[in-house]
This record gives structure tokens, C-alpha cells and sequence, in this order.
């Protein structure tokens, strides 16, 4: 932190004198800083002909967005989890286990479509009020709180892939990767690939 606000006083101090974007960029990166830490800091400022350098708008979290994503994110979570309970339900009725185990409990199936019900139409309504908030902004994507979302939302969607992964291959290996079973991981990683692409975009915001 110490070294990004050094940064930015230096583009600060080099625009009140009048140096150039292309100067100012030459001069830091020969000093060895990196493109994005250059982009960072001439992003806080704007020069001005009349004027000392303009601070722009910086990424914020307030306190009601915090809680508008923790919701997003726990509303998320319980989809994705009743969703794909659901489905493994549906799979073991369509797929019986040839060992014959019990059947799917119907109460089960009844909570996961409740859950379903009750927590879908408040992730699509959350969902889509963050993104419009985003969007009206001054300069759209300049959420923290939404940027922390989308990689939080990212990597846990990468590592149950990769444990999806692992899953299918230990099957494999075993012996044990049966229709039934390749249905679920299936599923599993459909779940996966549609949350992290939904929100790979916002990682730059």
C-alpha cells in the first residue's frame, strides 16, 4: 500500500508540472514499476490545463453493499447447492444403483425445490440490481465490493472444478466412473463452468 500511494504522488507531483501521460509512463516503467501498477496510478488522476491534477473516483465498499453481496453470495450458494442435491436425486431415480439402495428420500427432493423456489428469484433480483447500480455509476465497474464478489465467486467455482476433476479421474482409475456417477460429475461441472463464467468478466471491473 505504501508503495502504490508513492506512486501515485509522484504522477500527482509530474502532471502539476506539466509532464506528459507518455513521460510520466517512460520514466516509471524504466524505474522498474509494472504496467499495471503504472495504469493504477495514472488511473487516480487528471490533469488539467488550469487546474492542479483531478482525483478521479476510486473503488469503494459501503456498508449496505457489503451486505447486499454477502446475501448475493449466500443466496448463491444454496442455489447451487439444492440445485445440483436435486439433480443427483434425479439422477439416482433415472440411474437406480445396481447395488439397490434405498431410493431418493421425496422429502429431500421437496426442500431442495423449496429452497430452489424461495432463493432463485432473490439471487436473479439481487443479482441484477448490483449490476445496474454498477452500470449507472460514473464510471461503470468501480466496485470494490462487487470485484471481491466476482473472485471470491471464481475461485471457489475453479476449485470445484478441479475437484471434479480429481473426482472423475480417481473414478477412472478405480473402476468405479459409472453413467451414474459421470452423470452427477457432470452436472457438478456444468454447476461450475455457468457460476464462473457469469462472473469472470467482473474480475477486471
Amino acid at each position: 500500500m505504501a508503495g502504490s500511494e508513492e506512486l501515485s504522488d509522484f504522477v500527482h507531483g509530474a502532471m502539476a508540472r506539466g509532464q506528459t501521460e507518455p513521460r510520466i509512463r517512460a520514466a516509471l516503467s524504466h524505474a522498474g514499476w509494472s504496467p499495471p501498477e503504472i495504469d493504477d496510478a495514472l488511473s487516480r488522476w487528471i490533469a488539467s490545463e488550469d487546474l492542479p491534477p483531478v482525483p478521479c473516483p476510486r473503488p469503494y465498499v459501503s456498508a449496505r453493499e457489503g451486505m447486499l453481496y454477502a446475501l448475493l453470495m449466500i443466496a448463491l450458494v444454496l442455489v447451487c447447492f439444492h440445485v445440483s442435491r436435486l439433480g443427483f436425486m434425479v439422477i439416482d431415480g433415472i440411474l437406480p444403483d445396481v447395488a439397490g439402495r434405498e431410493a431418493p428420500d421425496p422429502w429431500a427432493m421437496r426442500f431442495s425445490i423449496a429452497s430452489i423456489i424461495a432463493f432463485l428469484p432473490l439471487f436473479v433480483w439481487l443479482d441484477r440490481r448490483m449490476t445496474r447500480q454498477v452500470l449507472a455509476a460514473a464510471q461503470p465497474r468501480r466496485s470494490r465490493a462487487r470485484r471481491i464478489f466476482a473472485s471470491v465467486t471464481v475461485f471457489a467455482a475453479a476449485l470445484v472444478l478441479l475437484g471434479d476433476v480429481v473426482a472423475a479421474i480417481y473414478a477412472f482409475l478405480s473402476g468405479d466412473l459409472t453413467l451414474r456417477l459421470g452423470a452427477k460429475l457432470a452436472l457438478v461441472a456444468v454447476t461450475g463452468l455457468l457460476v464462473a463464467a457469469c462472473y469472470r468478466e467482473d474480475l477486471d471491473g
